[in-house]
């Protein structure tokens, strides 16, 4: 497998699943800074122009977060990436959904890419404010998710390694304070053997 990535972004999340699994893997980096989601190259693997992308061992390639994480919890049912039982795997599921639908792209979208909803340059502080409105509440609700738990489903879950992305950019990309479970959460997320490999793989280990 080949995992596209750009550091520190949400394929983070994908690479931390990929060292939990355990199973050879290969990393291409994709430099945003150069654009090189839109060169020619990277368009013909995935038209969407955006990571994670999954390159397979048969070549078929597969995209969008949720998609991706719970292919390989599927595909590795050793690694219990998902939990056993019903409720517990919709707790799973619902908190990454939230997570990514949410958190990320109506949240943090609007804090990156003000421009993307608003052309007028004026209007981007108001738009990073409700990008930052909608980042508390998801925080908050997850937050209370979190209440009594070490892990969002109980243990530790693909919608952890989703959580964990969304606290990184909160805690170290734009210095926000997490709540109290979210902070202890985030915390035992970075003591995890894989993300401390991917944090230092991506070369983001001093900053979170």
């Amino acid at each position: 497998m080949k995992l596209y990535y750009m550091p520190g972004a949400c394929s983070i999340g994908i690479h931390v699943l990929l060292e939990e699994i355990g199973k050879p893997y290969d990393l291409q980096k994709i430099d945003g800074a150069k654009q090189e989601q839109y060169g020619p190259d990277f368009v013909k693997i995935n038209p969407k122009s955006k990571v994670p992308t999954l390159v397979r061992d048969d070549g078929s390639v597969l995209t969008e977060f949720p998609a991706i994480a719970t292919w390989l919890a599927r595909k590795n049912p050793d690694k219990s990436l998902l939990p056993s039982d019903a409720d517990a795997e919709a707790r799973a599921f619902e908190a990454m959904d939230y997570v990514v639908s949410t958190m990320h792209m109506q949240g943090f979208s609007r804090m990156f890419r003000p421009a993307n909803y608003a052309p007028t340059e004026a209007d981007h502080d108001k738009v990073k404010a409700r990008g930052k409105e909608i980042m508390e509440k998801g925080l908050a609700i997850m937050d209370k998710a979190l209440e009594g738990k070490e892990y969002v489903a109980g243990k530790f879950s693909i919608a952890d390694a989703a959580l964990f992305y969304i606290e990184f950019w909160a805690a170290a990309r734009m210095k926000m304070t997490l709540p109290k479970n979210c902070a202890a959460h985030y915390e035992r997320m970075k003591a995890r053997p894989a993300v401390k490999r991917v944090l230092e793989q991506e070369g983001l280990a001093q900053a979170a």
